[in-house]
């Protein structure tokens, strides 16, 4: 259906400098007046240079779909830290003809040969950095699957198309910012421990801005995809490679569980705030119902009546963040394997019941543990003149994943077995703490906190939203939603608002910079850490234009409209 729309957009483009009155009758025929009206597009990602290979998708005919697939495999190449080819993640999109959201789960599945008590010692006790930084640390990658399906199903491109001005920048090399030069230097011990991560990664003095960093192996592995499909990447050469390696090293990622990788088309989760419709991604993510849950609550206030960020605003959310997460802990995981109470969590009903409790300022229990954070996620909105709209996150764990790349393809391997629980109430990486609902086992999906956003408004997307931060991705796209929504500010003037992130466990309010009153006042019940949070990237469509944002707490990211 998405197909021959656009076969037909395309056939009236080619022949409008001939035959412009055909053109306009096959127009006015196919499209209805508020989609002639839609020659509005835009693109907002982590890294320009992926920007700009979905603008150019997009301003040569193709959809929103197309768009995500080469912007996906663009990112693999410039923006190394998470975009990916051995990573996962999750795609909500929008199909403007059919009315359509589909959500697509291509996120990393435990190898076979995994077990609940692989991350412990004889003891029980959890062997530090195991999950993170070690030859087990992988779960089977899903993000070549996911754009192959998406881009069989959905798009209009053929996908080598898609593919190739990635492999152009692997080839020949593309500049780095100072901002990434830094931030290679910073993982340098970690690209040490792997010869082809070292080669390609470190220099024997530090990158500095302008340098060239080429990457031929990916080129090569980028080549054979685009050239034999995704069976290249789960049954061929690469997979060989891949597999190989890791038997060779101690690892028990397969050559079968490579084969055997499935993805998982899932009914969105979806619910109401206010005048809206809210979309987001169902169990393995955990975001979607937090998100809801957290939205439910705060809709028993009027929060525009009070002042945005003042204190009583800041704790009203803090507490409704506190019992989601708290849920997040006790109840979610992969739905295929646990029990997940997705109608209960999400219910009106449920958050009127927690926001009773907030009134009476009951909280739940808590204990102290430390949290760390890395740039290991990347998140990019794109919507197309058809009204069709993609809001994609993917990642790789913490930054760069496990630090390992396969010999011989460039492909840097995720770490997202830490996302499990190792052991039931010990934290991850994040400081979130797990419980038996996500504890590992073989093929299973560990939790994730992306959470891909659409926001509809009278039945047609309003706001595409996401963003990365580990466990601050919930709380981050939260504020991104009540900025808009409730306080009706801009992308830009949102973006530029101080957050929070508080998430039950451990007992820390993480914040950006506010005043000193306000900052002593809110210590008095919290310990209190300052730091970034969040990175949005946002399109706002609304009546009279199109709004695309990329938020600046990251220095590479670039937003592009085009409004007709």
């Amino acid at each position: 259906m998405v197909k021959g729309i656009l076969k037909i957009s395309q056939v009236s483009k080619i022949y409008i400098s001939k035959y412009s009155v055909i053109a306009s009758f096959l127009t006015l025929l196919f499209f209805s007046s508020s989609l002639i009206k839609a020659e509005s597009y835009a693109v907002a990602t982590r890294h320009h240079l992926a920007t700009n290979i979905g603008m150019k998708i997009l301003e040569d005919g193709g959809n929103a779909i197309d768009a995500a697939i080469a912007v996906a495999f663009a990112l693999a190449v410039v923006n190394p830290s998470a975009g990916n080819l051995g990573g996962g993640g999750f795609m909500l999109l929008h199909l403007a003809e059919t009315n359509e959201t589909i959500s697509i789960d291509y996120r990393e599945r435990a190898p076979i040969k995994s077990y609940e008590k692989m991350f412990q010692d004889k003891s029980g006790k959890v062997i530090k950095g195991l999950s993170l930084n070690s030859i087990l640390a992988s779960g089977v990658p899903g993000t070549v699957s996911g754009m192959f399906f998406a881009s069989e199903r959905y798009g209009t491109i053929e996908i080598k198309n898609l593919i190739k001005p990635s492999i152009e920048l692997a080839k020949k090399g593309f500049a780095l910012s100072d901002f990434q030069a830094k931030n290679l230097n910073r993982y340098k011990e970690k690209f040490s421990k792997n010869k082809e991560a070292k080669e390609i990664f470190t220099r024997p003095n530090e990158f500095f801005q302008g340098d060239i960093l080429v990457q031929t192996n990916l080129a090569v592995t980028l080549e054979r995809i685009a050239k034999n499909g995704k069976e290249e990447f789960y049954s061929g050469e690469t997979a060989k490679r891949i597999s190989n390696f890791f038997k060779e090293n101690g690892g028990i990622l397969s050559i079968e569980d490579l084969n055997q990788y499935k993805l998982r088309v899932l009914d969105p989760v979806c619910g109401s705030y206010r005048l809206y419709k809210i979309c987001s991604m169902a169990p393995p993510s955990s975001g979607g119902i937090a998100l809801i849950q957290i939205l439910n609550i705060l809709e028993n206030i009027d929060l525009n009546k009070l002042e945005h960020n003042s204190e009583k605003y800041l704790k009203i959310l803090i507490a409704a963040m506190d019992y989601a997460y708290k849920d997040r802990a006790e109840y979610l995981g992969d739905a295929d394997f646990t029990f997940v109470p997705q109608e209960l969590l999400t219910s009106k009903k449920y958050a009127e019941d927690i926001y009773q409790l907030i009134q009476k300022k009951k909280t739940p229990s808590k204990i102290n543990v430390n949290i760390t954070e890395g740039e290991e996620t990347t998140h990019f909105s794109i919507v197309d003149k058809w009204g069709n709209a993609v809001s994609n996150t993917y990642t790789l764990n913490t930054a760069y994943g496990s630090g390992i790349i396969p010999t011989g393809t460039g492909i840097l391997m995720n770490n997202e077995m830490d996302d499990f629980s190792s052991k039931p109430g010990y934290p991850n990486a994040y400081g979130l703490i797990g419980s038996e609902a996500n504890k590992i086992e073989p093929r299973k999906t560990p939790l994730s906190s992306m959470s891909p956003v659409i926001v509809f408004r009278d039945g047609k997307p309003y706001l595409i939203t996401g963003s990365p931060g580990g466990s601050t991705i919930i709380t981050s796209v939260l504020q991104e939603i009540l900025n808009i929504l409730d306080f009706k500010m801009s992308l830009e003037e949102s973006s530029r608002k101080k957050r929070i992130h508080f998430q039950h466990l451990p007992n820390i309010l993480f914040h950006e910079q506010f005043d000193d009153s306000l900052v002593e006042s809110l210590k008095k019940e919290k310990r209190l850490v300052n730091r970034k949070l969040g990175e949005i990237h946002s399109i706002l469509l609304k009546e009279d234009g199109i709004e695309a944002f990329s938020d600046e707490r990251r220095p590479d990211g670039k937003a592009s409209t085009v409004y007709k």
